[in-house]
């Protein structure tokens, strides 16, 4: 099975990065994001472990699944200022350590947009579920004018995946997600940085396992 995808120049970048988003609200979407969860939760792409410190006391437990071994090592030390127990680990999001219907919920947090095979980890996430399990995601993708669709074209198909470690800007997020068979429950659109980029168009949400 695979465990690692080293992505030497992101793994520097990404924490910085987000540490940058966060200071100009991405926090808050954070927050929001794991509030409602309970139980066993699966965070796939857990990234540098910027999610750790918000998790709600009514989680059990957290599996984080993070292939880049730079970025892994962060989230490692992140740990320790987490309020529930996580454990760190280097599966990829299309094969979790899991056995079939045993999480409460799964995450994904700014990480479909750079998933080789995105459609692969939603039915990995499905596979893990609980009957009725949530999924929650917070990510960045399609614009919603064709100028800025068009432009996000370009980019996914030249330089930028090459740049930001895999990441598209114009992936259809929700569609995505309905089309591994999930059922969206809720659902907010929102813009940041506010000025309207090929980079700004968030969703942040909630999805049921039938």
């Amino acid at each position: 099975m695979k465990t690692s995808t080293r992505r030497p120049v992101f793994g520097r970048i990404y924490p910085r990065l987000a540490a940058a988003m966060d200071e100009g609200g991405m926090i808050e979407h954070r927050r929001a994001l794991l509030a409602p969860l309970t139980g066993q939760v699966i965070e796939v792409g857990a990234g540098h472990g910027g999610n750790f410190a918000h998790y709600p006391p009514a989680v059990t437990g957290v599996l984080a699944a993070e292939p880049e071994p730079r970025l892994r090592k962060i989230a490692h030390a992140a740990t320790a200022a987490a309020p529930v127990p996580v454990e760190v680990t280097g599966a990829v999001a299309e094969h979790l350590p899991v056995a079939d219907r045993s999480a409460d919920a799964v995450v994904f947090c700014l990480v479909l947009c750079s998933l080789p095979d995105a459609a692969a980890a939603l039915a990995e996430a499905r596979r893990v579920l609980k009957p009725g399990g949530r999924l929650r995601f917070l990510e960045h993708g399609r614009a919603d004018s064709p100028g800025l669709v068009r432009l996000q074209r370009l980019l996914d198909a030249t330089v930028w995946p090459r740049l930001a470690g895999g990441c598209h800007t114009g992936r259809d997020t929700v569609a995505m997600i309905e089309r591994a068979g999930f059922t969206v429950t809720a659902l907010e659109r929102f813009l940041l940085p506010e000025a309207r980029t090929p980079f700004s168009f968030h969703v942040r949400g909630s999805a049921r396992r039938p």
